[in-house]
């Protein structure tokens, strides 16, 4: 048995946000039954697909799901929900507050029906301020946190992390504040209300360590850790490619100048205590570069090996599934489909007691509609009514 068998989560969210949050409580174990609209969450037509409605963004974030297809702007779709929720723990949505009333999903009246149910609110924005109810997606959350700042500090060019970090971070915020509300539900034996807004969530992240000297009255510094900010904080470049170095601590920068023939630099000034390097870090990261540019990477990989210095390479990503190490540790996972042949996933890096969880195929859009439905108490010819049947017809390409 998994962490969380035995759980029952609903989830009405797409694209990635709580899809991803909703993905990890189903790799503890959770039964994750994903409601979509009839045309399906939109990551079901973003990237390459070996199958229409199953494409690559949508394999990433909904596997070992179950899928029910659902019209909730009918009155007949709002009950079969109900019939699911009566046996749920966790319900969780990504729509905007103001459209929930409209379709009986306000979390007041969600929770006098169900006192039990652990109620998600995957929003943009908290609900009692300026911004409550405007749409957010990734790039806009990025820019108005301040990632985009950190990247124009750095590289002189207001621009995104080349990765959905918003998105991520926020699921996987959302993930663990569930858990810790169904902690609480074992406690007092009742649900509760967990709001995850994205902008206060990334605002929250980004200030772990550049906040700075904001947090002192009065201020210390401007906001900005300066080593990270720094232009010469990326990988350096050697004659023949590329090398991860980061001396440290006060002994790895001995060494490292020690090997370049120039031990005096150990105890200049600017460099000789964690404070001052901290102080001159665009100076030291650059007259480090310039000695990793006079040797081949391999060179440095042994020599930081030998001086006991973090380096490594610079991987590709298309190299990780022949990484050795995530090879030997079992993180890529392959299923055969019979539909789409072998498919392949990155596992969750968790283990518990030695053991990871297992991985299932993400569903078909409507999988599981019939099913669930039967084992709530509905019978076919109401099941029928409800909805055409999608499966039956043809599934449109969207622009991503």
């Amino acid at each position: 048995m998994s962490a969380l068998t035995g759980l029952r989560v609903l989830d009405l969210s797409s694209v990635i946000f709580g899809p991803l949050a909703s993905q990890v409580l189903a790799d503890y174990g959770a039964e994750v039954i994903k409601i979509e609209p009839p045309g399906g969450d939109s990551t079901r037509y973003t990237g390459p697909a070996a199958e229409a409605g199953m494409s690559a963004l949508f394999m990433g974030s909904n596997r070992s799901k179950k899928s029910v297809v659902l019209d909730l702007k009918a009155p007949e779709a709002q009950e079969a929900l109900h019939a699911l929720l009566k046996t749920t723990d966790v319900f969780m949505h990504s729509m905007r507050p103001q459209k929930l009333a409209k379709l009986g999903l306000d979390p007041v009246r969600l929770r006098s029906q169900y006192p039990r149910l652990v109620y998600v609110g995957l929003h943009g924005f908290g609900e009692d301020g300026p911004y409550a109810g405007l749409p957010a997606y990734d790039d806009v959350i990025q820019g108005m946190s301040g990632l985009a700042d950190l990247m124009e500090r750095q590289t002189g060019e207001a621009r995104y992390l080349p990765t959905i970090a918003a998105d991520k971070t926020c699921g996987l915020v959302a993930a663990h504040a569930v858990m810790a509300a169904l902690f609480q539900r074992e406690r007092t034996g009742e649900g509760s209300f967990v709001e995850v807004p994205m902008y206060e969530t990334m605002v929250g992240f980004n200030l772990v360590e550049h906040f700075y000297g904001m947090h002192f009255e009065p201020a210390l510094s401007g906001a900005g850790y300066p080593r990270v900010m720094a232009p010469w904080r990326k990988p350096y470049k050697t004659l023949d490619g590329h090398v991860c170095m980061m001396p440290y601590t006060d002994g790895h920068w001995r060494r490292f100048f020690a090997a370049v023939g120039q031990p005096e630099l150990a105890q200049d000034e600017r460099f000789a205590t964690q404070a001052q390097r901290t102080r001159h870090i665009a100076t030291l990261l650059e007259t480090m570069s310039s000695y990793v540019a006079q040797k081949d990477t391999a060179y440095w990989l042994q020599t930081c090996e030998a001086l006991e210095i973090p380096a490594a390479p610079v991987a590709r990503m298309d190299d990780l599934p022949c990484d050795p190490h995530l090879q030997a540790t079992g993180f890529f996972v392959e299923k055969h489909d019979p539909a789409m042949g072998t498919v392949r996933f990155p596992r969750s890096s968790v283990r518990i007691d030695g053991a990871q969880a297992p991985i299932g195929m993400p569903p078909r859009l409507g999988e599981h509609t019939q099913q669930l439905l039967r084992e709530a108490g509905w019978g076919d010819a109401r099941i029928a009514a409800l909805q055409p049947c999608v499966a039956d017809e043809p599934l449109k390409e969207k622009t991503p």
